[in-house]
C-alpha cells in the first residue's frame, strides 16, 4: 500500500509516516517546512519506502504526479487560528490545499482522509460532541473563527467530491494534540507554551480566567488512531479523533509545573480576553469529544492519560 502525506514534516504528519512504514505502507511525504521540520523525518530519508519531497501542496499539478500509485491520499497540511493576523492567507491556503489534494486523489483513483479540527464545533453548547451534532461559529468580525470555517468547508469540499465523483473520502476531527516532537508556541497548543516558560522562570500565560477546557490526546493515540482510519475503508464517515480525559486550562498549568518537579508554586499569569488578539479574541469555553466511533469504527480507546502523557512529555523536553 501508498500513502501520500501532506504535511508530512509536521507534528502528527512525522509520526504518522513513522506508524504507516512500521505496517510496511510506503509514503511519499510533502511539505513546505513553513512549519515543518527536516530534522523529524531525517531518520526516515535512506529508507526505499520513503520519499520526501519539498514542496507547496497547492501546486495541484506537482501533487497530483506525486500521488501517481497512491492508495490513500491523507491531507495534513494546513494552517492553524490566526491568533497574529493573517485571516486572509488562513483560509487561501486551507481551501486551496484542500483542493489540491482532492484532485489528486480522485486523478489517481485514491482513497482521501481529511485531517480535519475539534474547532469546527465552534461553540456549540451541548457535549459531548458527536459527528452529526450542529457546528456553532462565533462572527466573521473575529478572526479566530477562520480556521474552523475553513476547516468546515474542506469537509463540504470533500462530500462534494464524493457525490461528485464517486471520491472515498473520510473525516477525521482532531481533538489537541501533544506529546514528542510538538512544537513549542502556541502553533503547538498551551503544552509547549508552559514547558518553555517553567523551564526558564518565566509565568505561563493563560488567557481568561483558565476555567476553559479541554481534552488532550498524546500523539502516539492520534497515530494509532488515524493511522487504523487510513487502512480500514471507513469512507464516508466523520470521526473524531482524540481523548475524552477533560481537564481545564489552568489544571493543565498546574499538572505540568507539579510534574517538572521545579518545585514551588506554579506561575501563573491570567490575560484577560480584550488583551488577546488586539481585543477582538473569542475562546470556547468547553470541549469534549464523543468518541463512539472511535472506539467502535476503528476498535481504538485512548491509551495515553494525561499525567503519564505530559511526564513523558516533560522526558523528551529535557532532552533536547
Amino acid at each position: 500500500m501508498r500513502a501520500l502525506v501532506t504535511g508530512g514534516a509536521g507534528f502528527i504528519g512525522s509520526h504518522l509516516t513513522d506508524s504507516l512504514l512500521g505496517r510496511g505502507w510506503e509514503v511519499v511525504s510533502v511539505d513546505d517546512l513553513s512549519k515543518g521540520r527536516p530534522e523529524v523525518i531525517e531518520h526516515n530519508l535512506a529508507r526505499e519506502e520513503f520519499e520526501f519531497v519539498e514542496m507547496d501542496c497547492r501546486d495541484g499539478e506537482r501533487l497530483g504526479r506525486l500521488g501517481e500509485g497512491a492508495d490513500v491520499v491523507v491531507h495534513l497540511a494546513a494552517t492553524k487560528i490566526p491568533r497574529d493576523g493573517n485571516r486572509l492567507g488562513n483560509v487561501i491556503t486551507n481551501l486551496e490545499g484542500g483542493r489540491s489534494a482532492l484532485d489528486a486523489a480522485r486523478r489517481n483513483g485514491a482513497r482521501y482522509v481529511l485531517a480535519s479540527t475539534s474547532d469546527v464545533y465552534g461553540n456549540r453548547p451541548d457535549l459531548p460532541f458527536t459527528e452529526d451534532g450542529i457546528c456553532v461559529t462565533g462572527p466573521s468580525t473575529v478572526s479566530r473563527w477562520a480556521y474552523g470555517i475553513g476547516k468546515l468547508a474542506d469537509e463540504h469540499m470533500a462530500f462534494g467530491y464524493a457525490e461528485e465523483y464517486g471520491l472515498p473520502v473520510t473525516i477525521l476531527r482532531f481533538f489537541g494534540s501533544y506529546g514528542e516532537r510538538q512544537y513549542l508556541n502556541w502553533w503547538g497548543g498551551p503544552q509547549g507554551v508552559f514547558l518553555e516558560a517553567i523551564s526558564q522562570g518565566k509565568p505561563m500565560t493563560v488567557h481568561g480566567d483558565g476555567s476553559q477546557t479541554r481534552c488532550f490526546t498524546h500523539i502516539d493515540d492520534m497515530t494509532e488512531a488515524t493511522a487504523r482510519a487510513v487502512e480500514r475503508q471507513v469512507d464516508g464517515e466523520i470521526i473524531n479523533i482524540g481523548n475524552d480525559e477533560e481537564v481545564s486550562i489552568k489544571q493543565l498549568a498546574e499538572l505540568m509545573h507539579r510534574v517538572s518537579g521545579v518545585g514551588g508554586e506554579p506561575n501563573i499569569e491570567l490575560v484577560p480576553y480584550e488583551n488577546v488578539a488586539a481585543g477582538a479574541y473569542q475562546d470556547v469555553q468547553r470541549r469534549k469529544p464523543d468518541l463512539t466511533k472511535q472506539r467502535e469504527i476503528l476498535g481504538f480507546t485512548p491509551q495515553v492519560d494525561l499525567e503519564t502523557g505530559i511526564t513523558r512529555l516533560w522526558e523528551w523536553y529535557r532532552q533536547l
